[in-house]
């Protein structure tokens, strides 16, 4: 009987001082915020660029994939002047890469010789691990790219994770992820997702 008491304590406590769910931040609710973020629901775009580019951007890991799946072909070219360091690949789009990239430039970028293409989303693996200090609580986090297309496949074909850790702060209406700017002491998820180590 003294253990039903407590709960229900608590619970009349809490709705006497008008708590919200918000205020207790459990792994659930680091997670949902976590992953409702704009941040984090930002798709990561490809940014390709076709014509003369310089040999070292073609070997590039990225480029040297689209070209094993025969999507782009170089031709050695001498350099312009406004593209530098030589040697330089003249890259166009062989027939499979324009079937593969028609849907994927953006309305009017055909013509264009520098365009990003949407590659893949972020998904939320689970929350791993929080430390509370006060106000203040940093989460950690396991994540990884979910390609959106045939692109994205390709280039994020390992389903790799990544670990991060944001800063969460509790307001007035209770917890929040801290999305923008960060102080030294706060890490935000801009920064968490940029500063993401691949999981061992």
């Amino acid at each position: 009987m003294r253990k039903l008491k407590i709960p229900l304590l608590t619970a009349m406590l809490c709705c006497a001082a008008a708590c919200s769910p918000r205020d207790f931040l459990t792994r659930r609710l680091a997670a949902d915020l976590i992953a409702g973020s704009d941040t984090f629901r930002t798709t990561q775009q490809f940014w390709l660029r076709t014509g003369i580019i310089p040999n070292k951007e073609y070997v590039s890991p990225e480029y040297l994939v689209l070209h094993r799946r025969g999507w782009i072909v170089g031709t050695l070219v001498s350099c312009p002047a406004d593209v530098a360091p030589p040697p330089c690949e003249d890259v166009t789009f062989t027939p499979l890469g324009v079937e593969t990239f028609r849907d994927l430039i953006p309305n009017g970028g055909a013509a264009l010789q520098y365009f990003d293409v949407p590659i893949a989303n972020r998904e939320l693996i689970e929350v791993t691990g929080i430390s509370k200090n006060g106000g203040l609580a940093d989460v950690d986090f396991s994540w990884k790219w979910v390609p959106v297309n045939e692109v994205g496949s390709a280039l994020y074909s390992g389903g790799m994770r990544y670990n991060s850790s944001v800063g969460f702060k509790h307001y007035d209406d209770g917890w929040r992820v801290i999305e923008g700017r960060s102080s030294k002491n706060e890490m935000s998820l801009d920064d968490a997702l940029k500063n993401a180590e691949p999981a061992k």
